[in-house]
């Protein structure tokens, strides 16, 4: 028989192993996919199932691939017959997943280019829980226009808002790639209760500016990975492609290193930038609580005076 203490009474039999059970470590272990994409979508399905069952044999309990990655980075150009990659949620593609996670009893967080309806897309990633179900979607708030990602072309802005989702393994959140530059949406992730946000991410050099910005640009992006970790005292995964994709005339290098990044900022795995990984790390949960209490960024916040964040620059 165990007898414990809760909330100064005492308490025994089942209420104990209850007790037990909930107090149990946090540890669990992250998985990465970062791949190479083809014109074939269903090769790209079978590439990436092969990959998501290695990380599971080796034990991966949360497992995220990267943004879009059943085809090649589209958004380089402006094409009307793209849209007919996208599709509904739930649909053919995501019934795939639902039962590799439900086969595998993983947590599958996964990258889609959704049809919401006639005129309207999105750029989306679900949560797929242990048993087979979307448990979350989550729409990209931040949508680029620049020189060969012409995303506003294709998609409609997030109206799900940001999100934190209750798993077996943990509280998660997802922000995909544009997002990752924005510190308001890391911070209200974390504010929902996200442990580890994830960032489903396609991202890369133009082959021309490579030997001029590559490194600067490599690492600003890590650096802000990390400065998310540190300031909202949280787990960071961010999971790109690598290779080099060429569409009607127009190359993008993704430069790989996907990334996770502890509640200290501590890079605890990288990739490389060349080749396809399946990058798998363990996490202790219990280091958020520690963080925060020796950084109290969340205690100290000045709430009552971040008005002006809803002000563009120059507005009275």
């Amino acid at each position: 028989m165990h007898i414990i203490k809760v909330n100064g009474k005492i308490e025994i039999g089942k209420t104990s192993q209850k007790f037990s059970n909930n107090y149990m470590s946090k540890k669990t272990k992250i998985g990465l996919i970062q791949v190479k994409v083809s014109d074939n979508q269903e090769k790209n399905i079978k590439n990436s199932i092969k990959k998501i069952e290695q990380a599971a044999k080796r034990k991966a309990k949360i497992i995220c691939l990267p943004e879009l990655f059943l085809s090649p980075y589209f958004c380089q150009t402006e094409s009307h017959s793209k849209f007919k990659l996208a599709e509904k949620i739930p649909g053919r593609i995501s019934d795939i997943y639902c039962g590799l996670a439900k086969k595998l009893s993983v947590i599958l967080m996964i990258s889609l280019f959704e049809k919401k309806t006639s005129g309207f897309y999105h750029n989306t990633s679900i949560v797929i829980n242990e048993k087979g179900k979307i448990v979350t979607k989550y729409r990209k708030m931040h949508i680029p226009d620049d020189p060969g990602y012409y995303e506003k072309f294709y998609f409609t802005q997030g109206d799900l808002g940001f999100k934190s989702t209750k798993t077996k393994y943990g509280k998660i959140g997802s922000l995909i790639c544009w997002d990752q530059w924005f510190p308001e949406a890391a911070r209200l992730t974390a504010l929902k209760g996200a442990e580890i946000i994830f960032y489903p991410t396609a991202i890369g050099w133009h082959p021309k500016e490579k030997n001029k910005f590559g490194k600067s640009q490599l690492n600003a992006w890590v650096t802000m990975q990390r400065s998310h970790a540190i300031a909202n005292g949280v787990y960071i995964a961010a999971i790109n492609r690598t290779g080099t994709e060429k569409i009607s005339g127009r190359k993008i290098q993704f430069w790989g290193n996907s990334i996770l990044i502890d509640p200290s900022g501590n890079i605890i795995a990288q990739s490389k930038s060349n080749n396809e990984q399946i990058l798998i790390a363990n996490i202790d949960l219990k280091k958020i609580e520690t963080v925060r209490t020796h950084w109290p960024f969340f205690r100290d916040r000045r709430i009552d005076y971040y008005k002006g964040l809803l002000k563009n620059p120059q507005d009275d």
